[in-house]
């Protein structure tokens, strides 16, 4: 049975049928659909287009799904609108392949009006063609509705997005349940990055290392993913995924997005992000809710709009970006936090690993609440679209990384204590670099009660040492513990050993 209480595949058989139904254009061409969104588009100095949003955010506080909520009257109805009112205005309906992975790849069809073409012409940029096969997922957007409501039915695999016409919205629609589905087959959704690193190591043999990184949107998460490392050949530093991953059970790393990535641009500069930058100026490019004069002039440092601008970038204007988007196995994780007591690195045992999973400790952002932006929040998995008990999520992983035998890190990527030390892309980039080759001296610090670096080659460890930086430190941490297991508490599936782990 499904969500709603009927057999699932009614629901997605009242959508029309794209191929026959005559309000529907299916399929149109990249081209095609920019050309409908041209009263919407200011075309930039570079020749790309950019568009600006009602919505500059996801509805976080106005979603919900059938498996964590309960669904009520009016939820059915809502979704019941989106199906209806697909028979009764003109759309576009676009079907991409989402994941290239054989246990790991679904048909996704997203319906939007054409009036609002542009946010399939920006969706369609993420994603790969689709091959033909039917859909596994649909989402139907209807920005004019009269009411924001976000519905997902994950086993149906049907997401109604109404009244909200941001981009955001479409992507995460079925990165969601993408993330459900890996868990459904034993493995586990990330919230992550995912890149493929060849370095030299202590004894100057190559040596190939897969990493993956956890963290909030506007962490870091893409800037530490796409950066290239400075290596110089034989070594080098490939980008697979920015955003969603599937860890299976052999340990492989299943990408999701084989075409595009959906990148923050506020404060984009071409000396710490060079890549990021150039793929962002480059003709290819979508921008959504950047500062765009009327002449065409793209300023990345105003946030005219919101803090939350954003651009849809393509994988091969990218040089770190690799030909694949699936990673072999997972050997190295790290959980970006910014957090001020935790040191730029930390080295954690595969409980403290769960426990970091689950504290999910960042800072809000003007992706998430743009209300909220800046202050201190834990989201488990650093992942805001998890499907089921967020506890099972963490044993899940402490599992996972058990049977992998994967090592865990936490990485600062904000600053120390009292802001007097701050942590640029520069140190962290190094950091990475020497965990890829292995070269990090570690020690236990009994002050911090951490697993940290004695040493870093290029890098003087003793400017970093949190305590120096952070008045009574002794109380802060003893407060940050106390709070972390409070916060631990709340989830009655996670395991004890997790929770008695609290660094």
């Amino acid at each position: 049975m499904s969500e709603t209480g009927t057999e699932s595949r009614p629901l997605v058989r009242q959508l029309p049928d794209p191929t026959t139904a005559s309000n529907v254009r299916y399929n149109p061409s990249l081209e095609e659909l920019r050309e409908l969104a041209d009263h919407e588009e200011t075309t930039t100095e570079f020749g790309s287009p950019s568009y600006v949003s009602e919505y500059r955010s996801r509805s976080a506080d106005r979603t919900k799904n059938a498996v964590d909520d309960e669904f009520d009257e009016r939820d059915h109805q809502l979704i019941d609108d989106a199906v209806d009112r697909t028979d009764e205005i003109e759309f576009v309906c676009v079907d991409r392949l989402m994941g290239r992975h054989p246990e790991a790849s679904f048909c996704c069809r997203l319906f939007v009006p054409v009036e609002h073409a542009r946010i399939a012409y920006a969706w369609a940029n993420l994603f790969e063609p689709a091959d033909g096969r039917d859909p596994d997922l649909y989402t139907v957007q209807l920005p004019d509705y009269d009411e924001t409501a976000i519905r997902v039915l994950p086993d149906t695999g049907f997401t109604a997005v109404l009244g909200s016409d941001y981009t955001g919205e479409a992507k995460k629609s079925f990165l969601r349940l993408f993330m459900y589905r890996i868990k459904q087959q034993g493995g586990l959704g990330l919230h992550a990055g995912s890149k493929r690193v060849r370095v030299r190591d202590a004894d100057g043999d190559l040596r190939t290392v897969g990493q993956v990184f956890m963290g909030l949107s506007a962490t870091g998460k893409s800037t530490l993913t796409s950066h290239g490392c400075w290596l110089e050949d034989p070594e080098d530093a490939s980008m697979l995924q920015d955003d969603v991953c599937g860890l299976l059970s052999d340990g492989s790393v299943a990408g999701s997005e084989g075409q595009g990535l959906f990148i923050k641009t506020i404060g984009l500069g071409e000396d710490e992000q060079p890549e990021l930058y150039e793929a962002a100026t480059d003709e290819s490019a979508i921008l959504e809710n950047v500062a765009v004069d009327e002449d065409g002039t793209v300023d990345f440092d105003e946030d005219r709009y919101t803090s939350n601008s954003r651009a849809i970038i393509q994988r091969d204007q990218l040089e770190s970006a690799d030909e694949e988007i699936d990673l072999g196995s997972m050997d190295q994780a790290f959980f970006i936090t910014r957090n001020p007591l935790m040191p730029p690195v930390a080295k954690l045992d595969e409980e403290q690993a769960a426990v970091a999973f689950m504290l999910g400790e960042s800072i809000e952002t003007s992706a998430g609440d743009p209300s909220r932006a800046g202050e201190s929040i834990r989201v488990v998995g650093t992942n805001p679209f998890i499907v089921g008990p967020e506890g099972e999520e963490g044993n899940i992983f402490h599992e996972l990384i058990d049977i992998l035998d994967v090592d865990c890190y936490v990485i600062n990527t904000g600053y120390l204590g009292d802001k007097s030390k701050d942590i640029g892309v520069t140190e962290s980039v190094t950091i990475l670099t020497e965990a890829a080759r292995g070269t990090i001296e570690w020690t236990h610090d009994e002050r911090m009660g951490l697993t940290v670096p004695e040493s870093i080659p290029e890098l003087d460890v003793e400017d970093y040492y949190v305590p120096d930086h952070v008045d009574d430190y002794e109380d802060a941490l003893a407060d940050l513990r106390a709070e972390r297991r409070e916060y631990l508490e709340q989830f009655d599936e996670l395991r004890e050993e997790i929770k008695d782990a609290v660094y």
